[in-house]
């Protein structure tokens, strides 16, 4: 009897997840950035990103590309990524990108992207070098609009309640990433 019902619940009863595609990846060495980078790349007109740490070379490219095609990109990072050395920050404002940095006293700790309003990406996964070769980390990428909706709403609060970069579109510094970090207020 126990048997039959197992059968039940799982090969003939349809799942409880009412959710659109979702595919799932896990790190180290299991696509992550492979799969972020194909989206990125499929991109055609918005890429919204709040991340908390940006250092891939590969899916930095990636973005500026994007940039060039004439997507709209916008990025929002912890405010500690402005003076952090292997931050890709510096790199995608050379290349005209627009980055924010989060004005909480907390961290900006989300890792999420929305892709054309329909595909979002999000997990552990942090955009860097470490969480894809050595980091357990997990990545979905979700293709269901009432929870794209939910992130969109986050993704406008964090914009509008972040501060533009201290350097501008050349790298040179309008204001000391320290004072900015610092004195987040006047910046």
């Amino acid at each position: 009897m126990k048997k039959w019902l197992l059968f039940l619940c799982f090969y003939v009863m349809p799942p409880l997840s009412t959710a659109g595609d979702i595919d799932v990846y896990f790190s180290p060495n299991g696509a992550c950035q492979e799969a972020v980078i194909s989206k990125i790349k499929s991109a055609v007109q918005t890429i919204d990103i709040a991340m908390y740490y940006l250092s891939s070379g590969p899916i930095a490219r990636a973005l500026k590309d994007a940039y060039e095609r004439q997507v709209r990109l916008r990025i929002v990072l912890d405010q500690s990524q402005e003076i952090e050395s292997s931050s890709k920050s510096g790199y995608l404002i050379k290349h005209g990108c627009k980055v924010k940095y989060h004005l909480g006293f907390g961290l900006m700790h989300n890792k999420f992207a929305i892709i054309d309003r329909k595909v979002l990406i999000t997990g552990s996964f942090n955009w860097t070098r470490t969480a894809q070769e050595k980091n357990e980390e997990n990545l979905l990428i979700i293709a269901d609009t009432g929870t794209i909706e939910k992130y969109e709403e986050r993704f406008e609060y964090l914009w509008d309640t972040s501060r533009s970069d201290s350097r501008d579109a050349q790298g040179l510094e309008v204001f000391p990433a320290w004072f900015c970090t610092t004195f987040h207020v006047f910046c």
